[in-house]
């Protein structure tokens, strides 16, 4: 299968790709060494032919390529989007519009969540995938032919899936639902990541003010680092290596020197340095402009409702065969269980139709949960004042 090498022969394949409906679209790339993801091969397919694009070949510029993911006529159709949409949006600075990722889609059409390429195309393409080139490297040349064929497959298939997936939501009438997804999706603040908020993604938690000061200023020194200097954040520093200077506070280079995390001679180079400097601006903030501190999920008032709206959302998922956090999330069970009046998308549109009324209902003792046939119904409660709490 030849692989288009430049501009010229781009150029040409786009302008034959854009007089389709909708094409498929995927990527290969390598990201476990640099910061950004190294684009390392592009797939497209039309109902007629299938393209393939070396993006590291010498004589080749994108350009074509970014002006078709912009081309408003035509459906970019991708599976699992999230992180080839990062790599245009890097690359070109422009997010593929119109967008449809299949993965998403099949979540409201009885798929179970986060389903594979490999299963729903086997699925609705009749089509068993060769995973043997799953793990290659896509920037080493040539690539064999078994390669090629691979990263071909994974736009071939891709046509018949789509068109199926479209059949089942103007059969089930859900093209709607999927709305806030394809949004969030199409945001360029969702590939972006901020330094100043980079501490959101850690899984550290800290307990005190000033503690998470430290966290913040930390984890921002260490994102422009990565950043600036293209390699992974871990390269740089650790997660665990964030969360104990955070908590511990180091104001001396023999304090840093201390803590486990810390590679023996790493305190007394720049990088110590640069620690130090951004723990002594974590000490110099004004706490009251903090964000407020994570407080523990589920405590001990509302742990046992928490449980029993997820079972509702488990049980209403799998009656309407739909993926569970494409209805609710977490933090919105939380919310239904822990607010006054809750709000946010689960209290909106089909998601309140589906869940957000019943999970309200069951908070104020109108319904309860039972089994008949051996799945949990709701069943109404006649007379909840006669209910007495659990002693």
């Amino acid at each position: 299968m030849p692989l288009l090498t430049t501009t010229d022969a781009l150029d040409a394949a786009c302008e034959r790709l854009g007089s389709h409906d909708f094409i498929t679209v995927d990527t290969e790339f390598l990201r476990e060494t640099t910061y950004y993801p190294k684009l390392c091969l592009i797939q497209m397919a039309s109902s007629d032919e299938v393209v393939l694009v070396d993006p590291l070949a010498p004589d080749l510029s994108l350009e074509p390529f970014y002006r078709l993911m912009a081309n408003p006529s035509v459906v970019k159709v991708f599976h699992a989007a999230r992180q080839d949409v990062e790599i245009i949006w890097t690359g070109g600075r422009l997010i593929p519009a119109p967008l449809f990722d299949t993965q998403i889609a099949a979540m409201v059409c009885g798929f179970g969540e986060q389903v594979s390429y490999e299963s729903i195309a086997a699925a609705l393409a009749n089509a068993r995938i060769d995973k043997s080139s799953r793990f290659t490297d896509w920037s080493r040349r040539p690539l064999t032919e078994a390669q090629l064929a691979y990263a071909a497959a994974d736009v071939t298939h891709l046509r018949t899936v789509y068109s199926a997936i479209i059949t089942k939501l103007a059969k089930n009438g859900r093209r709607d639902w999927l709305v806030d997804e394809m949004a969030a999706l199409a945001d360029p603040s969702s590939y972006e990541t901020q330094p100043e908020h980079a501490w959101e993604r850690l899984k550290t938690r800290v307990r005190k003010p000033r503690e998470l000061a430290a966290l913040i200023e930390l984890a921002a020194w260490r994102e422009r680092e990565a950043q600036a200097r293209d390699v992974p954040r871990g390269r740089i520093l650790k997660d665990d290596a964030l969360g104990e200077i955070a908590s511990a506070l180091p104001a001396t280079v023999e304090d840093l020197g201390r803590l486990r995390t810390i590679p023996k001679g790493f305190e007394r180079s720049r990088t110590g340095a640069d620690i130090l400097a951004a723990v002594e601006r974590a000490k110099n903030r004004d706490t009251e402009t903090l964000p407020a501190l994570e407080r523990p999920r589920g405590g001990s008032s509302n742990g046992a409702l928490i449980q029993l709206l997820k079972v509702l959302l488990q049980a209403v998922a799998e009656r309407q065969r739909v993926a569970a956090r494409l209805i609710a999330s977490s933090d919105d069970i939380e919310a239904i269980a822990t607010e006054e009046a809750p709000d946010g998308p689960v209290m909106q549109g089909w998601r309140r139709e589906l869940f957000g009324d019943l999970a309200l209902r069951l908070k104020r003792g109108e319904i309860t949960l039972g089994i008949s046939g051996g799945r949990i119904v709701t069943l109404p409660v006649p007379d909840h004042a006669a209910l007495q709490p659990a002693q």
